[in-house]
C-alpha cells in the first residue's frame, strides 16, 4: 500500500467536460455553463466526484479556448461569472468539485499583457514574453511549433521575434520573469477563493523552457517553479492538481507527484498514446497498436511510481480520438470493447478520468474533405503535408484516425435533431450515429455502457483494493491483458481480451470466487481453461 496521506482525489473519479460540445442552453450552437448546470443531475447519477472543466475563460478562440485573453472573465459564448459561480455552487451541492483548466505556458496575443509587450522594447510588459533578435536575417533558431512551422513570429514594429510553441496567436509566457509568476499565482488564488477543487495544468512541463538552448520540456527550473507555485497557491489546501506532461517518464513523474516534494497531485503521462505511431515520426504517421507493448507500458507505470507518486488513468480527452474507434471495434463490438476499456482502466491503480461521451460509447466522426476540419492542428498539418506532396487520401486517413475533432463532436443526448445538444446549428457537426448512440437510450438500457461505468465508479467507492491494491501483470498471450490487484487479505483477478478474436485463457493455480463485474453474461468458475469471447472482460475475486 502507498505510504501516502489519503486524499479525496485518490478515491474519486473525474469527468472531463469540454464546454463547447457538452450542452447548449440558448440555441446559439455552442455549449455553455448553464448547459452544464442543467446536466449536473446526470453526472451525479453517474457517480463522479469532480469535473475537469476545459477552459471557459475569455478567449478569441483560435485554439478553442486554450488561447486566453482574460483569466478572470468568462468567454461570452459560455455565459457570465455569475453562471460560473452557480456551477461551482450547484456542483458542490451534489458533492462534485470543479477542477479548472490552467493554461499558463502561453496566453492569447489579445491578452492585455501581450498587447503592452508588443508596443516597444522598453515596455514594462516586454519581458512577460520571450522576444529575440533575428539571426542572419531570419528566425532566432530552429524551434518548431506543435501546430506546424517555426515557433517564432516576426513583429514588424519592434523588429524582433516572439516565441509561440503553439499557434502564433498563443505567445509563450516568460516564466523566468518573477512578475509573470506572481501574476499567475494571484490569478490562481482568485479561483481558489471561489471554491474550486483544483487545477488541470495545460502543457505545464513547458514552463521551464530555455529556447536559446532548444530546451522546451522538462527545463532545469521547471520543478523550482512548481514548488514555488505550490507554496504560493494550493499547497496548504487539499486540491487536485494534475499536470499535462507529454514528456514524462516514471522517474520524472515521481518528481512531480512525490508528496515530499510539494509539487502536484499527479500528472497525465502519454507514453501509451504514442504506441500507434511510427517510431521517431509524427502522431499522424500510423501503425497498428501492439497490445503487448501497451501492457508493458501500463504495467511499468503501475509499478514504478511505487510509494512515491500517484497515477492518472485515461483513454480519452479533448486532444485524443475516441478509444473505441482507435483501439477497439466501433462497429460489431462497440459495446463489448467499450466495456472492456472501462473495466481495464478502472481496475488499474490511480485516479480514473472519463471524457464526456465515453460513458455512452461515442465514436470518431470520419470526414472526407478539408472543408470539414475545424481543429487548427489538423488544418495546419493538412496544408503542410499537401505542400510536401502527401496524397490527400492518406492525410484524411490520418485525421480520421488521430484528429482532435473526433473527440469534440457534441454530446449525443437523445435522438432528436442535433442529438439534443442544441436547438440551433451546432458549432461542429454532430456524429450521424446519434440516433442509435445517445444518453437517453443508454439510461433506458440496464445493460448499456453507462451502467458499466456507473458500477465501476461505485465499486471504487466501496472497495479500497481498487485504490490501494498492489498491481501484478500476469504472463499471458499478447492480446490477453490479465493482472491481479492485492490489498491486505483480498485479491482480485482482472482479465481482458483485447481483440476481435476468441482466445484461450489458461491461468493455473488460481481459484475463482465471486464475479465482481463482467461484460458478457455467463458464470466464470474456472480460469485454467476458459475460452474468452471477443473483447471479453471481467474482474473476479481470487479465493484460497
Amino acid at each position: 500500500m502507498l505510504n501516502l496521506q489519503k486524499h479525496w482525489w485518490q478515491e474519486t473519479t473525474v469527468y472531463q467536460v469540454y464546454p463547447r460540445s457538452f450542452k447548449d442552453s440558448n440555441g446559439d450552437g455552442v455549449g455553455d455553463l448553464k448547459g452544464i448546470i442543467s446536466k449536473l443531475d446526470y453526472l451525479q447519477n453517474l457517480g463522479i466526484g469532480a469535473i475537469w472543466l476545459s477552459p471557459v475563460y475569455r478567449s478569441p478562440n483560435d485554439d478553442n479556448g486554450y488561447d486566453i485573453s482574460d483569466y478572470q472573465n468568462i468567454m461570452q459564448e459560455f455565459g457570465t461569472m455569475a453562471d460560473m459561480d452557480e456551477l461551482i455552487d450547484q456542483a458542490k451541492k451534489r458533492n462534485i468539485r470543479i477542477v479548472m483548466d490552467l493554461v499558463v505556458n502561453h496566453t492569447s496575443d489579445e491578452h492585455k499583457w501581450f498587447i503592452e509587450s508588443k508596443k516597444s522594447k522598453d515596455n514594462p510588459y516586454r519581458d512577460y514574453y520571450i522576444w529575440r533578435d533575428p539571426k542572419n536575417g531570419g528566425v532566432p533558431n530552429d524551434l518548431q511549433s506543435t501546430f506546424s512551422g517555426p515557433a517564432w513570429q516576426f513583429d514588424e514594429k519592434t523588429g524582433q521575434y516572439y516565441l509561440h510553441l503553439f499557434s502564433k496567436k498563443q505567445p509563450d509566457l516568460n516564466w523566468e520573469n518573477e512578475k509573470v509568476r506572481q501574476a499567475v499565482y494571484k490569478m490562481m488564488n482568485f479561483w481558489i477563493d471561489k471554491g474550486i477543487g483544483g487545477f488541470r495544468m495545460d502543457v505545464i512541463d513547458l514552463i521551464g523552457k530555455q529556447p536559446d538552448k532548444l530546451i522546451t520540456g522538462n527545463g532545469p527550473k521547471l520543478h523550482d517553479y512548481l514548488q514555488e507555485m505550490n507554496k504560493e497557491t494550493f499547497g496548504d489546501k487539499d486540491m487536485l492538481t494534475v499536470g499535462e506532461t507529454w514528456g514524462a517518464t516514471p522517474e520524472i513523474a515521481k518528481l512531480y507527484s512525490d508528496p515530499k516534494r510539494h509539487e502536484l497531485s499527479m500528472v497525465f503521462q502519454f507514453e501509451q498514446v504514442g504506441l500507434d505511431q511510427q517510431p521517431g515520426k509524427d502522431k499522424w504517421d500510423l501503425r497498428p497498436l501492439q497490445v503487448g507493448e501497451l501492457k508493458k507500458v501500463l504495467a511499468r507505470w503501475q509499478t514504478e511510481l511505487d510509494d512515491q507518486g500517484w497515477n492518472s488513468l485515461f483513454w480519452n480527452n479533448h486532444d485524443l480520438p475516441r478509444i473505441i474507434s482507435r483501439w477497439g471495434n466501433d462497429k460489431k463490438y462497440r459495446v463489448e470493447s467499450g466495456k472492456m476499456f472501462a473495466i481495464l482502466l478502472h481496475m488499474l491503480k490511480g485516479t480514473p478520468y472519463i471524457y464526456q461521451g465515453e460513458e455512452i460509447g461515442m465514436t470518431n466522426k470520419p470526414i472526407k474533405d478539408f472543408s470539414e476540419i475545424s481543429d487548427i492542428e489538423s488544418r495546419n498539418m493538412y496544408l503542410q503535408r499537401i505542400d510536401e506532396g502527401y496524397k490527400k487520401e492518406d492525410i484524411i486517413k490520418s485525421i480520421n484516425t488521430k484528429g482532435r475533432d473526433n473527440a469534440r463532436t457534441p454530446i449525443q443526448w437523445d435522438e432528436t435533431e442535433h442529438a439534443g445538444f442544441t436547438t440551433g446549428t451546432p458549432w461542429l457537426g454532430v456524429n450521424p450515429n446519434y440516433k442509435s448512440i445517445n444518453v437517453k437510450d443508454a439510461l433506458a438500457d440496464k445493460n448499456s455502457l453507462f451502467y458499466t461505468y456507473k458500477k465501476l465508479i461505485q465499486l471504487r467507492k466501496d472497495n479500497p483494493i481498487m485504490i490501494w491494491g498492489d498491481f501484478r501483470l500476469l504472463d499471458t498471450p499478447d492480446e490477453i491483458f490479465a493482472f491481479e490487484r492485492e490489498y491486505q487479505d483480498e485479491k482480485w483477478l482482472i482479465v481482458n481480451n483485447f481483440s476481435n478474436n476468441k482466445h484461450k485463457l489458461q491461468l493455473a493455480d488460481i481459484n475463482v470466487g465471486e464475479t465482481i463485474i463482467q461484460n458478457y453474461d455467463h458464470k466464470i468458475t474456472d480460469v485454467s481453461d476458459l475460452e474468452l469471447k471477443p473483447w471479453e472482460s471481467f474482474a473476479v475475486k481470487v479465493v484460497d
